[in-house]
């Protein structure tokens, strides 16, 4: 172990999970699929991390079939949206945009919608569930960017514009109580509904950008997956043509994942310090 990687919390001194993930990872090129861990140094809580705390999210169908349901969502997401903005990308972010640019890292699948990666520096990032920093128009697609469409949200809504002691979810969208007399934006083009350019639970990941995350696998030697319980399907999805190509998997998260029975190694400790241990090893 080097000197870099003594005492950093959650990777003990003698590590043998860890040399193992060295040892399958040195000299491969890495696709890395990261979820809401490896925001939480961040400020971004996690879905269902330790502590987290149970929710049932908006649904696609929900959102388009009543306009009560828009208003409570855009209010919640406009605040949320303001919390995404002030984050700042971490140490863990920056290492994955450092061992990118060290031809060790191929590219990053994120299941997150924050946007940090991107932020952090890493070129080649698929945003698996969208990203909160584009809204589209279901109606004739127009996409608009999110400052723009926050610009008209807060002169609509100037009672809501201070994000003060709200509760944001890793979605972006914030727990809010007084939405009744929320004024929805709609498109300037087609006066259509808008929606942040996000997955929302009911609604399938676009089969293009599956394919792209799916390309990135197939173009790598193994697979590293930080910060995710790998309870959405696609996650697992990817995995799995990990394992049938019978690429190296190391799986990097606080407890239990549904794909540890299916990982080369597991790391139970914290995204940001692994990746920083991992990195000091394998970048040349």
């Amino acid at each position: 172990m080097t000197e870099s990687e003594r005492g950093v919390p959650g990777i003990p001194e003698s590590s043998d999970a860890l040399d193992a993930a060295v040892d399958a990872l040195a000299g491969k090129r890495v696709v890395v699929l990261t979820g809401a861990g490896v925001s939480t140094d961040s400020g971004i809580p996690d879905y269902r991390g330790e502590g987290a705390p149970k929710r049932n999210p908006m649904t696609f169908d929900q959102f388009l079939a009543n306009a009560d349901f828009r208003k409570r969502y855009w209010a919640g997401s406009h605040l949320g949206w303001k919390l995404f903005d002030a984050a700042r990308p971490n140490i863990g972010h920056a290492v994955l945009a450092t061992m990118e640019q060290a031809g060790v890292v191929t590219g990053i699948v994120t299941q997150n919608v924050d946007g940090l990666h991107v932020r952090a520096g890493s070129n080649r990032v698929v945003d698996l569930h969208g990203s909160m920093d584009r809204v589209r128009c279901l109606n004739c697609g127009q996409m608009f960017a999110r400052d723009s469409i926050g610009a008209t949200i807060d002169a609509a809504n100037p009672w809501i514009t201070k994000p003060d002691a709200v509760t944001v979810n890793p979605d972006g969208d914030a727990e809010v109580t007084n939405w009744a007399d929320f004024v929805v934006p709609v498109c300037t083009v087609c006066g259509g509904i808008l929606k942040p350019d996000v997955v929302f639970f009911g609604e399938f990941i676009p089969k293009e950008r599956f394919g792209e995350a799916s390309d990135l696998v197939r173009a790598s030697e193994a697979l590293i997956i930080a910060g995710s319980s790998l309870v959405v399907n696609s996650g697992i999805r990817l995995l799995e043509q990990a394992r049938r190509r019978r690429l190296p998997i190391v799986i990097i998260n606080r407890g239990d994942t549904k794909g540890d029975s299916r990982a080369t190694v597991k790391l139970d400790a914290g995204t940001t310090e692994t990746l920083t241990a991992l990195a000091a090893r394998l970048i040349p």
